[in-house]
């Protein structure tokens, strides 16, 4: 790998894409965000990527043929067929290299254990949680067709329906204020209207829509509303599942565990997945924040693809650029 060989790490996991270039060293050369990687929230996914990329080798002075490897963590890659509408995603004049797409739960592993055996929960714009095993077994919920509901869309559409359903007291009545001025009606009559229609027809409106409100239910939450601790407490015990399905392939007694995204790394929802997972009667649990982000997952995937070792010196570069940016 001479000095102008790059590799291009991609977290398409959430509402922006995020794209990193990295020379053999770990000295990141660009980084950017654009739009949704996902054609299940953005219809202009594929220009969104490969313009990005595009951007980023210009921002790095480099060229599509200086890169070695690519490794893109996409949102929705969850069957073989979904390579129809992945693949062309990084297709890019001039760029022959390998180019590995992989689910986005698998590049925020890399980044944040490391590789190392643990599990990872990702709840934010999606819903996932995997873990390494000590013998490397790659395990996702999915597998046990296991769904915890924690996407940021589906709490607030949980508890849009309670508050619907008359499943709501005194204490909720701020949430409800916020609720009323969030969809922009008046009265709860109007938003019961307003969901009779369905809301918004274009489903990805729609539900950015709703993500948009989750902040307000884990707030919420944090302030004693009934609705939403209800909501919050039954994607948590959604998640303790998911986990314990999942530690039980662990060897070990003690499993790390670790989350990403702005629900499970909601005030409410950490204290209350700490409390719980104390409680566990199988494993014993160690609660550890992720090293790196899953871009950086990303590129440590590529630099491996092209033969690099990830030695103390490309941590450290990473390290750098990581503290730099918070």
């Amino acid at each position: 790998m001479d000095n102008n060989q790059v590799v291009i790490g991609i977290d398409g996991g959430g509402t922006n894409t995020r794209v990193m270039v990295s020379d053999k060293h770990g000295h990141v050369l660009a980084y950017l965000e654009r739009g949704s990687a996902s054609i299940y929230k953005d219809k202009q996914a594929a220009s969104n990527v490969r313009g990005a990329i595009g951007e980023a080798l210009q921002q790095a002075g480099r060229t599509a043929a200086d890169v070695q490897a690519l490794v893109a963590g996409i949102a929705g890659y969850d069957a073989p067929s979904d390579l129809e509408w992945i693949t062309p995603l990084t297709e890019l004049d001039g760029l022959i290299c390998p180019r590995i797409h992989v689910n986005d739960a698998v590049s925020a592993h890399s980044g944040a254990l490391m590789g190392k055996p643990g599990i990872v929960v990702i709840a934010g714009t999606g819903s996932i949680i995997v873990g390494v095993t000590e013998d490397g077994q790659f395990i996702r919920n999915y597998d046990f067709h296991h769904y915890a509901a924690t996407a940021a869309r589906s709490i607030a559409y949980d508890a849009v329906y309670e508050v619907l359903a008359g499943e709501y007291d005194e204490s909720d009545q701020e949430f409800l204020k916020v609720m009323l001025a969030h969809w922009g009606v008046a009265a709860l009559s109007e938003l019961a209207e307003t969901a009779k229609q369905g809301f918004t027809a274009d489903r990805r409106e729609r539900d950015k829509q709703f993500g948009d409100f989750a902040p307000v239910v884990t707030n919420s939450a944090e302030q004693g509303s009934s609705v939403a601790i209800r909501v919050c407490e039954r994607a948590i015990g959604q998640i303790k599942i998911g986990i314990e399905l999942i530690a039980a392939s662990f060897a070990s007694e003690e499993v790390a565990v670790t989350f990403i995204g702005s629900v499970a790394n909601s005030r409410y929802f950490l204290h209350a997945l700490r409390s719980k997972l104390a409680q566990g009667n199988h494993k014993r649990y160690l609660i550890t924040h992720p090293q790196f982000p899953p871009a950086i997952g990303s590129v440590l995937l590529a630099l491996k693809k092209a033969g690099i070792a990830i030695d103390d010196s490309v941590i450290h570069q990473l390290q750098r650029f990581e503290f730099s940016n918070k």
